[in-house]
C-alpha cells in the first residue's frame, strides 16, 4: 500500500534527500584531505612544493587543497592558491584554474605576483580552448569559436600594458602575435564561407574588420585580396580600386 505524505512531510524528505547528496558530494573532498598527514602548514608546503615541481600535480592539488582548508589565513595563503592554480593547469582543469584565478585577483588587487596571475589567466583562456585530439590529427579549426582565444588576448594584454617590465611580458607578447593571428584567421574562414554562397557584402565586411582590428597579423594581404573580389563581385568598382592601391602599398 502507498502512504499519502503530507505537504510538511513531503518537503522533509525532500530537504532530508538534498542533504544527503550534499554530504555525498562533499565527503570525497573530506575524504581527501583527511588522508594528508597532520603536518604543521610549513611542513606541509615543503611537501606540496616538492611533488608540485616533481610533476605530481593530482597529489601536489591534494596536498596543496588540504592547506588552503586547514590554514585559509596564514602565511601561505596566497602562494598555495598560485600553486593551485599551476597544478590545475596542468592537469587541464580549466574551471577550477580560473575560478581560482579570478578569486585571487579579486581579493588581492595590490599583490605582487598579480601579473603573473593574469599570465596563467590567459595560459589557461588557451588550453580552455584547445582540442587535443584535432591539433595532433592535424585538423583545421580555424572556423571554430574563438571565444576563449578572445578573453586569452585580453588577458595578455591587460599583463602587457599593466605590467611592462614583468618577467612574463616578453613571452606573453609572442603568445599575443599568436592570438591575433588565430582570430584574424577565424574571420577570414567566415568571409571565405560567405563568398562561397555569394554574400559578398559579408564577405568584405569580414575582410574589413581583418584589416581594421588585425591589421598586425600576417593575414593582412588576404583580408584585403578578400575585400576586393567582394566588392568586384559587387559591382563596387571604386571601393575595390581603393582596397587594390592599399594592398600594393603594403606589398611593397
Amino acid at each position: 500500500m502507498i502512504m499519502k505524505l503530507g505537504k510538511r512531510a513531503t518537503a522533509l524528505v525532500i530537504s532530508a534527500s538534498i542533504l544527503g547528496l550534499a554530504a555525498c558530494s562533499s565527503a570525497p573532498e573530506q575524504e581527501e584531505i583527511e588522508r594528508v598527514p597532520n603536518k604543521s602548514v610549513q611542513a606541509l608546503y615543503e611537501d606540496a612544493k616538492q611533488t608540485l615541481d616533481s610533476g605530481l600535480y593530482a597529489r601536489a592539488i591534494q596536498l596543496l587543497g588540504a592547506i588552503n582548508a586547514r590554514y585559509p589565513f596564514g602565511p601561505y595563503s596566497r602562494q598555495v592558491q598560485m600553486d593551485l592554480v599551476y597544478a590545475y593547469y596542468q592537469t587541464g582543469n580549466t574551471d577550477q584554474a580560473l575560478a581560482t584565478v579570478d578569486r585571487f585577483i579579486r581579493l588581492n588587487p595590490n599583490h605582487k605576483n598579480l601579473d603573473y596571475m593574469y599570465y596563467m589567466r590567459g595560459l589557461i583562456n588557451i588550453k580552455a580552448d584547445e582540442n587535443a585530439f584535432q591539433d595532433y590529427f592535424g585538423v583545421d579549426r580555424a572556423d571554430r569559436d574563438v571565444s576563449k582565444t578572445r578573453v586569452a588576448f585580453q588577458d595578455l594584454s591587460t599583463l602587457v600594458k599593466n605590467y611592462p617590465d614583468s618577467n612574463y611580458t616578453p613571452e606573453a607578447k609572442k603568445r599575443l602575435a599568436w592570438l591575433l593571428n588565430k582570430m584574424a584567421r577565424y574571420e577570414l574562414k567566415i568571409a571565405t564561407y560567405y563568398f562561397e554562397r555569394e554574400a559578398y557584402l559579408a564577405a568584405a565586411n569580414r575582410g574589413k574588420y581583418v584589416v581594421e582590428h588585425y591589421s598586425q597579423s600576417s593575414y593582412l594581404l588576404e583580408a584585403l585580396d578578400m575585400m576586393e573580389k567582394s566588392y568586384d563581385k559587387l559591382g563596387l568598382t571604386e571601393l575595390s580600386e581603393h582596397v587594390r592601391k592599399t594592398r600594393a602599398l603594403n606589398q611593397r
